[in-house]
């Protein structure tokens, strides 16, 4: 029997413990994982990314990582859906807290999220990051490749982001095509899901379309992403407006026609055969949620990459 206590966020015994708070008391890190600084003993460490100077149409995403936290709340310390065991017993887990980024100075923000990225790189061997506008996966790109090399990147969202860049810009809609051009991921093995809008380039990367996925099975969208990506190292990155507004309204750049969040959760369920090297879910903008159904979305797929580590590392 778990001995009851209260803020297990500080009063963890240890990074493999169960909590016990109520889904309504107690301090909000991300699924009662511990807040420490101390990666001694980590395997997965989650962080936070408070960024929205990069987005195009509504900010509000720097307050994401609070409202998932918030919402992972709602998890209990059963075996988490649908995985069957308890996710942290063999996979040690903190939670970070955030990167502190100096809101007056936006150049300085990539160099910094990179750095702060390497150094707990440096420490643990799996990343899950909670944004955020989606610019902040490129520096944490950076800093994965050069822990693992070039990756398959493997994105989930409405759009392309391979607008125009000049290699200095901060905008959310072209870091994908930056990273292309830099040489991070490999264009050949990543694909994008659930795209719903035109970009000028594709920058040779694997689109499955939103009318595609609607067409198609979660079974069928896995398989799909599993064969094209192959044993390759991937990251795995999923913007919030991927989901259609009806399951996630809580975003700055919402498009009409787009999955469920049932559908997508099928879908990452069956992804554990990829070697991914690190996740992270972004563009969650609480100011326009309604009863969290966003944030909710945002942490169950967050839940549901810690997951994919957790089975990966039990399959050992």
């Amino acid at each position: 029997m778990v001995q009851k206590s209260i803020d297990h966020a500080f009063t963890a015994s240890d990074l493999t413990s169960a909590a016990s708070d109520p889904t309504y008391a107690g301090a909000l890190s991300f699924m009662r994982r511990r807040f420490t600084k101390d990666l001694t003993g980590v395997d997965t460490a989650i962080w936070g990314i408070p960024f929205d100077a990069a987005t195009s149409n509504r900010p509000g995403a720097r307050f994401g990582p609070q409202a998932i936290r918030r919402a992972s709340a709602i998890f209990d310390n059963d075996p988490q859906y649908p995985w069957e065991f308890d996710l942290f017993s063999r996979m040690p887990v903190a939670d970070y807290g955030d990167c502190r980024l100096d809101y007056g100075n936006h150049w300085e923000t990539p160099a910094t999220i990179e750095r702060e990225a390497s150094h707990l790189l440096n420490n643990v061997n799996f990343l899950l990051t909670l944004g955020g506008d989606h610019f902040i996966t490129w520096p944490l790109l950076k800093a994965h490749v050069a822990k693992h090399g070039p990756l398959a990147l493997i994105q989930f969202d409405a759009h392309q982001d391979t607008w125009f860049d000049d290699d200095k810009r901060i905008d959310h809609g072209s870091f994908v095509g930056r990273a292309v051009h830099e040489g991070l991921i490999d264009p050949a093995r990543s694909i994008q899901i659930g795209i719903r809008t035109h970009a000028p380039e594709d920058c040779g990367i694997r689109i499955l379309f939103g009318h595609e996925l609607e067409e198609m099975t979660a079974a069928q969208v896995a398989e799909r992403i599993i064969a094209h990506v192959g044993p390759h190292p991937a990251y795995l990155t999923f913007d919030i407006d991927c989901l259609d507004p009806a399951f996630a309204p809580g975003t700055g750049t919402p498009v009409a026609g787009g999955p469920s969040s049932a559908k997508v959760l099928s879908i990452l369920q069956r992804l554990s055969p990829l070697d991914l090297c690190g996740a992270d879910v972004v563009e969650v903008a609480p100011a326009y949620d309604h009863a969290d159904i966003t944030a909710i979305a945002g942490a169950t797929i967050a839940m549901y990459m810690l997951g994919l580590r957790a089975k990966r590392l039990r399959a050992r």
